[in-house]
């Protein structure tokens, strides 16, 4: 059994983004020499998610838009700690924090509009995502 793991760091400029990672993500892969197995892609950090899905403006817009209004910028209980994060932790939920891929023949095996994506709710400060590839 093969195994790989590799950290993936952020620090986004804007407070919620969505980054493209497909390329890195698919990059260690390949390095990994994993040729059949499985790739999970986790956000480390409780106001971050991973989100598949098609590397377009507008459904990336929609999908904000949406998470929006789910989960307003607003009061919530957990800001009597001294946050002002609430929606963030609640949009993480909403996009989930991991993924599992599969690799065949030594490649990330996406259908033919999947990408992988960084999902960030409350940037501007260093965070992290590791990828682990496992399989022979």
């Amino acid at each position: 059994m093969l195994s790989k793991t590799e950290y993936l760091f952020f620090e986004t400029p804007k407070r919620r983004e969505l980054v493209n990672i497909t390329r890195r993500v698919a990059d260690i892969v390949a390095a990994s020499k994993v040729r059949e197995g499985f790739c999970l892609v986790s956000a480390m950090h409780i106001t971050a998610g991973i989100w598949v899905n098609d590397e377009e403006p507008g459904l990336k817009e929609d999908l904000m838009d949406f998470l929006e209004r789910l989960a307003p910028a607003g009061d919530y209980r957990h800001h009597e700690t001294g946050e002002d994060n609430g929606d963030a932790h609640l949009k993480r939920t909403l996009t989930g924090h991991q993924v599992v891929l599969p690799v065949t023949g030594g490649r990330l095996d996406l259908g033919p509009w999947e990408q992988v994506f960084y999902a960030e709710f409350d940037g501007r400060r260093r965070k992290r995502v590791v990828v682990k590839v496992i399989g022979g």
